[in-house]
């Protein structure tokens, strides 16, 4: 039985923890904590992207309506254009946990992969700590004082007030802490890689 030879880089890929090109390898699934955690982190992916779905068809038909009232019909609906703004906000923030779980963020991969694997766990450790005091701080912390101080205050074309709306900054602050906590655990423990992975098929236009 004849075997195969990696390639010459493969070994340099494997230095600074990249998977070389035509070689697959199989990751550790992490024990069932791991386990466990990525399947609620699975379920929670699902349900922000049907959520994400649901409340962009709504922006849609908040925008399309005020269009045709204001064009077609001669009398501008005046509850579209405050709803349409607070529920793009909402889009959002959960959007962008949405985007956070899945790692689809902004990152600057060159100088991270040119690292040994342990330097790359110490900048993935900062990055990631970094986040969670910011979501826990900035969105958890101060949006619930922001919603608390505007609870009474109304909103004139919209059955909520306007600290029900900014509920969900700390709403989108837990599940951004929640996500990243799993990429700690992801990459400590081996089920997820240091940097981001890039989807070629997935790029913008």
């Amino acid at each position: 039985m004849s075997t195969m030879k990696p390639a010459d880089g493969g070994d340099e890929a494997a230095k600074h923890g990249q998977t070389p090109v035509g070689r697959s390898l199989s990751r550790p699934t992490g024990g069932p904590v791991v386990a466990t955690l990525e399947a609620i982190r699975h379920l929670t992916d699902k349900v922000l992207a049907v959520a994400c779905v649901a409340i962009f068809f709504a922006l849609v038909a908040i925008v399309t309506w005020q269009v045709i009232s204001r064009q077609v019909l001669g009398t501008p609906a005046s509850w579209t254009e405050e709803s349409a703004r607070y529920v793009f906000v909402v889009l959002a923030l959960l959007g962008s946990a949405l985007v956070f779980s899945e790692r689809g963020h902004i990152a600057v991969e060159l100088l991270i992969q040119k690292l040994p694997i342990a330097a790359q766990k110490i900048v993935a450790l900062i990055v990631e700590g970094a986040i969670i005091f910011f979501a826990a701080y900035v969105m958890i912390y101060g949006g619930l004082a922001v919603a608390a101080n505007a609870w009474t205050q109304n909103i004139s074309t919209m059955p909520v007030s306007v600290g029900q709306v900014y509920l969900i900054l700390p709403v989108a602050g837990a599940l951004i802490t929640f996500f990243a906590l799993c990429h700690i655990v992801g990459m400590f423990a081996g089920t997820e890689e240091l940097v981001p992975e890039i989807d070629e098929n997935n790029q913008g236009i």
